[in-house]
């Protein structure tokens, strides 16, 4: 049951704020850059699964040891997502005429604080639900 609700706040915390973000700022910037090279319809099974695993993944690595533990939540959960994300920018930039700088730093910097924030914010609940 701990998982469960871990996971699942995690998860809620997670694609509410990146919605918020992809729809304010990420994908007007992604398409001043990128323009015709974007899908008009981005295939939503795709990023479902990129965030069912990686949720899950956040979870395993960083909330469950921190909830077991007491180990710290933000540096683990801010090392999980520079990774990340900079594996996905860093890799664009160094291979993609249209990746810009810009686009590297604002998708990297959401990135990395977005997972340290989501996993905090799950153990922050489970804690106060399960204590």
């Amino acid at each position: 049951m701990t998982v469960a609700v871990l996971y699942l706040v995690t998860a809620a915390v997670f694609l509410a704020l990146d919605a918020l973000m992809l729809n304010l700022v990420i994908a007007p910037l992604f398409r001043a850059h990128l323009g015709e090279a974007l899908l008009a319809t981005p295939r939503l099974w795709a990023a479902g699964l990129f965030y069912l695993i990686y949720v899950a993944g956040l979870v395993y690595l960083v909330s469950l040891p921190a909830l077991r533990t007491g180990a710290p939540v933000i540096l683990p959960a801010l090392v999980v997502g520079a990774m990340a994300y900079g594996t996905y920018e860093f890799t664009n930039y160094a291979t993609l005429k249209a990746w810009t700088v810009s686009m590297v730093a604002t998708d990297f910097l959401w990135g990395t604080a977005l997972t340290a924030f989501s996993a905090w914010a799950g153990v922050a609940v489970v804690r106060r639900l399960f204590a």
